[in-house]
């Protein structure tokens, strides 16, 4: 939950916050930001309210209340009305967000010419992301003419611009190849650069494209390395895999059996995937993998893990 704020204040361009800093938006919300991060959503939530008649951070971070429902139902409406009130103040995110609002028609008709000219002016005011819902509309053809040629080259620009967001999303488009067509090796770049850039989705997803040969020649050793980093980043669907390319790396030659780090890894990885299984197959998976690795490690090693295992989610809370 301490990210939160900080997410929050990272969708702010570098020229909004030095502006920021000077009306005081930011220091003036620093009691709301220490009760969002203690997950005292009730106060958090007031001390925002009290601000947001003057303060259009605090009037979009109301809004994030509202869309994400965070400790009340969601509420679109009264989130847009919120994100209107801050986009009218120049916060990129809120721009961003007022013409999603816009886009889906939310409390009015769908009006996508005055989302993309939202979207235009949250990428120009450093939400850079923003020009890839552009690309999202023509690339579907989603209330303007279908153009995929000018979508990509819309989306592409962002992601040359060192944007892991944009790198992600196009890495989707070119693995999924409904709206574009299908290119696995252009996935696997785009994959590659957000990886880089330290996104732990990305790091997952490239894993995955490595490990199965998907727009190129398998590498199991950088799969597991990148499956391994994304989920040494907290990133729940990589611990499975991860117990798995470790089950299955070579035997060590001069006793048959794995080595005994692999063990170990073995273990972590499925115990973390036990804790956190998101469904009963992958709840069965984890459990196999854990029985078959007590089955030969020693017993001794186990609270020393057991103890890894609790640190480490402690540190990556749902």
């Amino acid at each position: 939950m301490k990210r939160i704020f900080l997410s929050i204040i990272l969708l702010l361009s570098a020229h909004q916050l030095a502006f920021a800093k000077q009306e005081p938006w930011v220091e003036e919300l620093k009691a709301a930001q220490a009760a969002l991060a203690a997950k005292d959503y009730r106060t958090a939530y007031d001390l925002y309210r009290s601000k947001a008649d003057r303060n259009p951070l605090a009037q979009f971070v109301i809004g994030l209340f509202h869309h994400n429902g965070w400790d009340r139902a969601p509420d679109p409406r009264t989130a847009c009305s919120w994100f209107e009130k801050a986009a009218a103040k120049s916060i990129p995110a809120a721009e961003h967000y007022w013409g999603d609002c816009l886009a889906e028609g939310i409390g009015r008709a769908p009006d996508v010419p005055a989302a993309i000219a939202w979207y235009g002016k949250a990428a120009s005011h450093g939400h850079l992301i923003s020009q890839c819902s552009v690309a999202d509309h023509y690339i579907q053809g989603k209330g303007v003419p279908k153009d995929v040629k000018r979508g990509v080259e819309l989306c592409t620009q962002i992601a040359q611009a060192n944007s892991p967001p944009a790198m992600l999303k196009l890495a989707r488009y070119y693995r999924e190849g409904k709206d574009v067509p299908q290119d696995l090796a252009a996935a696997r770049h785009w994959y590659q650069q957000a990886a880089e850039r330290r996104s732990a989705e990305a790091q997952y997803q490239l894993g995955l494209m490595l490990a199965q040969g998907e727009g190129g020649e398998p590498d199991l050793d950088s799969a597991l390395f990148w499956l391994e980093t994304a989920a040494g980043n907290g990133h729940v669907p990589a611990y499975l895999p991860t117990a798995v390319l470790y089950a299955n790396a070579p035997v060590q030659q001069a006793t048959g059996a794995l080595a005994p780090e692999h063990l170990a890894k073995i273990y972590l990885w499925a115990a973390a995937a036990k804790a956190r299984s998101g469904t009963p197959e992958q709840l069965t998976a984890a459990e196999k993998l854990e029985a078959q690795v007590l089955a030969v490690m020693p017993e001794t090693w186990r609270a020393d893990l057991d103890k890894k295992v609790a640190e480490h989610l402690a540190r990556y809370p749902l």
